[in-house]
């Protein structure tokens, strides 16, 4: 039965305020059918790949589904571990620091859930946790810090999609971005400086965000312009110089133009240009995956050291770093500030009066 029906609702049902934390996605294993089937379901989306479904869906099927596959499902071999994806592993140990964060820091009950745009757990399954748990408003969280149409976008339609079928929907709010929340820059820029305490300074930080098609930012997207300023404000915090950080997009799909420069074109060059020792940092991924473990530190790192390079590191995603978790913390409370406030949520008393006005207006018992 659908989580629309409301089965079991009391009308003394305690009511929490719900977040639902988002993440893109991975598949279920590293087996080609498991990638197959999550390939499918992200590449179809029309915010990914803007192309008429007709021309779209033979190209899909008839061609990416039936080599890309294989190849993803070697790459995610590589970074698999016994606990299984790190994607997935790292959101839920993001979604149980927040809850435990929360739960400290506010008054009014929070129930935390998580989610995937695509794969599982699923938005539908993420919803229908909040709602079991009572969550009449719900503040939508996607750990994307940069908007694009591509992600946050979608993310707005998989939640608009599920909740067609409610009949009562929860208060709903939505954070868009917080790519230059003060936070936010804070948390990266400490993690870049305990990275270089461990493993020095590099010649060159270079920050790599994932890529978007160029179309898309000339229709308006404005990622491109979010990265920027992320990257900026985190040269600023870390003092550096304009020849001492270069900023790059990765994980480019097709034969169309993306957002330039290519992380792994400019890795390609920086030694011919004397820079020897390069440090990457990805500031769009709020937990490490495919594109940072798999892309960034183990194929670009090759890229460097065969193109005349000697030292390449990685700096890992702010994961569940501490100020991480207080940063998005942070993010609940300002989007939710009044929803957490006293006497936002009904107390006992208030739901038992609650229940005896409904049974006396006819209401079951």
């Amino acid at each position: 039965m659908s989580a629309s029906s409301h089965t079991g609702f009391r009308h003394d049902q305690p009511e929490r305020i719900g977040v639902l934390l988002l993440n893109l996605g991975t598949p279920d294993s590293p087996k080609p059918s498991d990638v197959r089937r999550y390939l499918k379901e992200f590449l179809w989306d029309p915010r990914v790949v803007e192309v008429a479904r007709p021309v779209w869906w033979m190209v899909l099927n008839g061609i990416i589904l039936n080599t890309r596959p294989r190849r993803s499902a070697e790459a995610y071999a590589k970074i698999w571990t016994d606990k299984g994806s790190p994607l997935l592993v790292i959101s839920r140990q993001q979604q149980q620091a927040l809850q435990a964060a929360v739960s400290e820091k506010f008054d009014a009950p929070v129930h935390v859930a998580l989610a995937m745009r695509y794969g599982t757990p699923s938005v539908a399954s993420g919803l229908a946790e909040l709602q079991a748990a009572g969550a009449r408003r719900v503040l939508v969280l996607p750990l994307y810090p940069q908007y694009s149409a591509t992600t946050t976008a979608s993310t707005f339609d998989a939640i608009a999609d599920e909740l067609k079928g409610w009949r009562w929907l929860p208060e709903l709010r939505f954070v868009n971005h917080y790519h230059d929340n003060p936070d936010y820059i804070a948390a990266l820029a400490d993690s870049v400086r305990r990275y270089q305490q461990q493993h020095g300074k590099p010649d060159k930080l270079v920050m790599s965000f994932h890529g978007i098609p160029r179309e898309y930012f000339l229709k308006g997207d404005p990622y491109h312009c979010e990265c920027h300023k992320t990257a900026r404000l985190l040269a600023e915090s870390l003092g550096l110089k304009p020849d001492q950080w270069q900023l790059t997009f990765q994980s480019r799909l097709g034969p169309k133009e993306w957002l330039k420069p290519y992380t792994s074109e400019a890795l390609g060059i920086l030694p011919a240009g004397g820079v020897k020792k390069v440090q990457v940092v990805c500031p769009g991924f709020s937990a490490d995956c495919l594109e940072t473990l798999e892309e960034i530190a183990m194929e670009n790192k090759a890229v460097f050291l065969e193109a005349g390079g000697e030292s390449y590191g990685y700096i890992p995603a702010l994961n569940t770093d501490t100020a991480h978790i207080d940063m998005i913390a942070g993010l609940v409370a300002r989007h939710a500030a009044d929803w957490l406030s006293p006497g936002a949520v009904p107390t006992a008393d208030e739901l038992a009066q609650r229940k005896e006005r409904a049974i006396a207006a006819g209401a079951e018992k």
